[in-house]
């Protein structure tokens, strides 16, 4: 695959922060800097590299960084929202205040409880199908 500008492995490394000029364009190195040899390892292509960060992210992985611990609704907050829900699948700006408030909850748990909640409803509608 050519390796032009903005080819894939070219963006994968300036979001890394490692490609910060375009291919073919060069910048004079500053006088002392370290010279950086290409690592004894073969390269993966990016597909690769992709797949393997996202196998280390299951749960249950030893050494994983610890993420956000998963909120764990009370039953009255549940029934709120499962209320609200029932009223109007979808959330509006000033609904997702009052029950942020309400409930003790920040706005995007609020939102992201409304989103996995349409899915699960969508599946069962499917599934009654």
């Amino acid at each position: 695959m050519d390796k032009g500008p903005f080819s894939a492995e070219w963006l994968a490394q300036s979001s890394r922060g490692g490609a910060r000029e375009l291919p073919g364009e060069s910048r004079p190195c500053p006088p002392g800097s370290p010279v950086l040899t290409p690592p004894s390892v073969p390269a993966e292509s990016p597909r690769e590299r992709e797949a393997a960060e996202r196998a280390g992210h299951g749960a249950g992985q030893a050494g994983a960084a610890p993420g956000r611990a998963r909120t764990k609704f009370s039953a009255a907050q549940l029934r709120e929202l499962e209320r609200s829900f029932r009223e109007q699948r979808y959330i509006g700006a000033g609904e997702k205040r009052r029950l942020a408030a309400v409930l003790n909850l920040s706005q995007s748990q609020i939102k992201t409880w409304f989103q996995n909640r349409r899915m699960k409803f969508k599946r069962q509608t499917q599934d009654a199908r």
